[in-house]
């Protein structure tokens, strides 16, 4: 079928759904069976969106005139699907087992990740024997991660979500994150920590990262003026670089045996299934990384091969087509109800927004459809207390996806584990009268509430329940979100693996660099950035 006709399909019934409430949709007792979707543990529940079977029919339709299917088989394939860079975009081959070879651009990738994960096994061993030793003997028992982005926001959200995962028998590591660019985080770190006994992981692909190399650089002063060692010393002892360039990091001193390295078809956002999860490693032992690994294969694996009908990522993605591009919903809520996800609604805010928030499709026209929505969220039980008021009562109408484990705290006290209850519980109550509004109150309390105490309903969401939250589960959940935003990019026919955005930004930003140690140096500037630079410039040289 035509995409266009698809198209047109589902704006006609886009127009006859929008008068049909959520309450009345759901009022079929058939509806959870033929909304809600299964697959390794995981349960993707599309009971509460605004659809009916036959839309589901028309979005597969869609899917399949948009060629998804050989553009799924291209991108697990190898070929060169971020096209505006001409590379592969090969996350998916980051975890894919030992033994199954993948030859791109004549060599095969799978052979050098393994290599690599032998290499991040012999590390993470050292350091939880005990054997790293920092520049005056003392084994190190702090790690400290500088990166930005994606390689910031993967590790750091893994390892808080996993924190409970700690490998048997390993000597504890002390971890910490550090993004920001002012030094205000690493500052405050550094006061705390013991010199000695601290190791620096500076995680960038291009190792050219301004960020990362000014934090890195403040990090290596700290290690020379505690320590009074040549810079070589410290160097060897106490860094551990990352990165797709090696040798940028050995001009900058890291030496060769310190160096773990991925590829440059790895984009950051997609990069904690590659070296850069080191950190993930280390919080969980290389059992817990693999674990992790072989979740998102799982999903690598269905993504490929399941109907679009039975197709976790797939389904996902066309819920929010359809939202998005029907239903002209542009805000999407991100609520998980755990708090060990804490980290995963910024997570998910890069991966999609810098993917998708694209207006201009592979052939270099303008897009002329909505794409990427607003992404936003928090852990459920601390968002009903800030911005459920808006999704409840206010004026816009938001998509929303509840995440939750169903099991948790198995093992430990009963007050732990009723905890978990309230939290399934307040789960369950936020998504149901976010669709159903008054009708999920006693009728006669309804009709009776003034103005300010009514409910209107019928704001869509998605539940996606996990048996547990466990590193293989993790690695489903992450994977099912990577495989919704490139069949999203393909429905809109747009690149999600380049970020020309994020790389105008950085460029603006270093040549202002040189506009704030010599003024009027470009002569090129607006007057309101002239302006500030005058007053900024000002204050910095007064007395």
């Amino acid at each position: 079928m035509n995409p266009d006709k698809c198209w047109s399909d589902l704006r006609e019934s886009a127009q006859a759904l929008k008068k049909r409430h959520l309450s009345e949709l759901m009022a079929d007792d058939s509806r959870f069976d033929t909304f809600s979707f299964s697959h390794d543990g995981m349960l993707l529940d599309l009971s509460r969106q605004r659809m009916l079977p036959e839309t589901l029919d028309q979005l597969v339709a869609l899917a399949e005139a948009s060629g998804l299917k050989q553009k799924i088989d291209d991108l697990i394939g190898g070929s060169h699907v971020n096209t505006t860079e001409d590379r592969a975009a090969l996350h998916t081959a980051l975890r894919t087992p030992a033994g199954k070879p993948l030859v791109v651009d004549g060599k095969d990738v799978v052979a050098g990740v393994q290599a690599t994960l032998d290499k991040m096994d012999n590390l993470v061993s050292t350091l939880h024997s005990g054997q790293w030793r920092g520049f005056n003997g003392e084994a190190i028992d702090t790690v400290v991660n500088i990166g930005v982005g994606g390689s910031d926001l993967g590790p750091l959200m893994t390892c808080h979500a996993l924190s409970e995962f700690q490998p048997d028998n390993a000597r504890g590591i002390d971890l910490h994150f550090v993004s920001s660019m002012d030094g205000s985080q690493l500052s405050g770190l550094l006061s705390r920590l013991n010199p000695a006994t601290t190791l620096f992981v500076l995680s960038s692909k291009s190792f050219t990262t301004i960020d990362t190399l000014a934090n890195a650089a403040t990090a290596r002063q700290w290690l020379q003026d505690a320590s009074g060692l040549e810079v070589e010393t410290i160097l060897r002892h106490h860094f551990i670089g990352i990165t797709a360039q090696p040798q940028k990091a050995s001009e900058w001193g890291i030496p060769t045996q310190n160096q773990l390295l991925f590829w440059d078809w790895t984009g950051g956002r997609y990069s904690m299934w590659s070296a850069i999860g080191l950190p993930i490693a280390i919080a969980t032992g290389m059992d817990g990384f693999r674990q992790l690994l072989a979740g998102a294969h799982s999903i690598d694996t269905h993504f490929q091969q399941a109907p679009f009908k039975e197709n976790l990522p797939v389904l996902l993605a066309l819920a929010g087509i359809w939202n998005i591009n029907l239903l002209d919903i542009h805000a999407h809520a991100i609520l998980p109800y755990d708090g060990r996800l804490a980290h995963l609604p910024a997570y998910l805010e890069q991966l999609e927004m810098e993917s998708n928030g694209k207006s201009v499709r592979l052939d270099g026209t303008d897009s002329d459809h909505r794409t990427c929505p607003v992404l936003w969220g928090e852990i459920g039980p601390n968002a009903q207390h800030a911005f459920y008021q808006l999704l409840h009562q206010g004026t816009e109408s938001v998509m929303c996806d509840f995440i939750v484990p169903a099991k948790r705290y198995t093992e430990q006290s009963r007050t732990l584990q009723e905890q978990h209850r309230l939290a399934l519980a307040n789960c369950l109550a936020q998504a149901r009268v976010l669709a159903l509004g008054d009708k999920a109150l006693d009728a006669d309390t309804a009709a009776s509430a003034p103005p300010w105490k009514r409910y209107r309903g019928n704001q869509p969401s998605t539940v996606i329940l996990l048996d547990e939250l466990t590193p293989y589960a993790l690695g489903q959940l992450i994977a099912t979100y990577e495989h919704k935003v490139y069949t999203q990019a393909v429905i809109w026919q747009i690149n999600p693996f380049d970020q020309w955005g994020v790389e105008l930004g950085k460029k603006m930003a270093t040549a202002m660099l040189d506009e704030l140690d010599e003024p009027g140096r470009s002569g090129k500037l607006d007057s309101a950035t002239q302006g500030l630079l005058d007053r900024i410039n000002a204050q910095r040289h007064s007395a």
